[in-house]
């Protein structure tokens, strides 16, 4: 005997029903490209002291609910807390992005490392926070990185376009690489298990270079790091999950097969068509509109959307962008594109 089927249209989809409208949200929906958001930080200060603030990050997590009413809302943090707690110091530059030290170039120095989990009480706070605030049908998404992308920031002390200093090593001293991604991968499951029991109703692993590895290389650290997290989840809590390795390109398929994971991310270089094709029956997807089209608006964004839909018409689909919403989007356009995928 089954219970009674679930009001909330996201978890619909990631359970594996097609609603006749797909659920929408966006990533990176609470943002720069919202003037309240613009303002809470310039009164606040710094990235870091919005999410280290529940209340503001309460608030920041809720803002694009008010005005576009998602169906649903993503945690504000960032990937980079689960560094943090395993020792390294976060903090941004302006104009030039997260910084993190000591960077972590030898085996010496990951296992250095001095972890300190209270750094994420505030992130539950605001957790539980959001959790009682919203609205009866909008599902509560949490995150984390994924154990390579968070990697080669820790090994950089920053980003980088091609990830050369974490492939390096990875190449050099895959036992040192190993050990670190263990234990981001042990520090991860804790980190969602504790989202989850702070409110958060499905998880997403955003593995944003992904795309910079060989084949080889993305089995071991990408494919194998993300099968451990959704099996220590899974034996702590039951929560859908989203795999988002952006860049994997023809290794998609792959990571649906082996990963487990409960739906698949999808960025804008994926050909929606191709993907609904070669991705198991059945998986939910989600995106994967080209974040610039939401930007350029007009025709160009309708069909856009358009395209996305009717490649997903026989599939569970979150309709949601191919990476984040940019701070230049008009709120204009992000209004025509949910009137467009709701048929408004």
């Amino acid at each position: 005997m089954t219970g009674p089927a679930s009001p909330k249209p996201l978890l619909q989809v990631l359970a594996g029903e097609k609603p006749s409208v797909p659920p929408l949200w966006l990533m990176r929906q609470a943002g720069r490209y919202l003037p309240e958001y613009r303002a809470l930080r310039a009164e606040k200060g710094g990235f870091l002291d919005l999410v280290n603030d529940p209340a503001a990050a309460t608030e920041v997590t809720l803002q694009p609910l008010r005005r576009f009413a998602f169906d649903g809302a993503i945690l504000f943090s960032d990937i980079l807390m689960v560094p943090n707690a395993l020792g390294q110091k976060l903090w941004f530059e302006a104009g030039e992005g997260p910084r993190l030290a000591p960077e972590l170039r030898t085996r010496a120095g990951i296992d250095a490392l001095v972890p300190d989990t209270t750094i994420l009480d505030p992130v539950y706070a605001t957790v539980r926070g959001v959790a009682t605030s919203l609205p009866a049908t909008t599902t509560f998404l949490g995150f984390a990185g994924s154990p390579w992308t968070v990697a080669t920031y820790m090994i950089a002390g920053k980003g980088s376009r091609e990830q050369a200093e974490a492939r390096r090593m990875a190449y050099g001293d895959p036992a040192a690489v190993q050990t670190l991604i263990d234990r981001i991968v042990s520090m991860t499951i804790d980190y969602l298990a504790g989202q989850v029991a702070a409110g958060v109703e499905v998880v997403q692993l955003f593995d944003s270079w992904s795309g910079s590895l060989a084949p080889a290389e993305f089995e071991r650290w990408v494919i194998a790091p993300t099968v451990a997290i959704v099996e220590g989840l899974r034996a702590r809590c039951t929560v859908p999950i989203i795999g988002f390795p952006k860049g994997a390109g023809g290794k998609l398929a792959a990571y649906a097969r082996e990963t487990g994971v409960d739906a698949i991310g999808l960025d804008e270089t994926v050909d929606p068509v191709w993907a609904n094709a070669a991705l198991p029956a059945g998986l939910p997807v989600q995106g994967n509109l080209d974040p610039l089209l939401l930007i350029a608006g007009g025709e160009a964004l309708d069909a856009g959307v358009d395209r996305v839909l009717a490649a997903f018409t026989d599939r569970p689909h979150v309709f949601n962008l191919g990476h984040g919403i940019q701070q230049d989007t008009p709120i204009a356009h992000v209004e025509r594109l949910v009137a467009r995928v709701r048929r408004a």
